[in-house]
């Protein structure tokens, strides 16, 4: 399916949030995902399913000075 992450168009196959986090090898902690400019808390990865044309944005914390 198709979708995009972060304004990049990305083929993928996987169906959930969690699935697709760990495909991104995003760390346990720091990370903030969007779908449809919708937040999906951390809680609701496992259950929310992706669909073809989502806009997913994903957001990392960092420390800087």
């Amino acid at each position: 399916m198709r979708i995009r992450i972060n304004n990049e168009e990305r083929d993928i196959t996987v169906e959930t949030v969690a699935e697709l986090a760990v495909e991104q090898k995003l760390p346990e902690k720091g990370v903030a995902l969007a779908i449809n400019n919708e937040m999906v808390p951390r809680c609701d990865w496992n259950n929310r399913r992706i669909n073809s044309g989502d806009d997913i944005v994903i957001l990392k914390a960092f420390a800087g000075g």
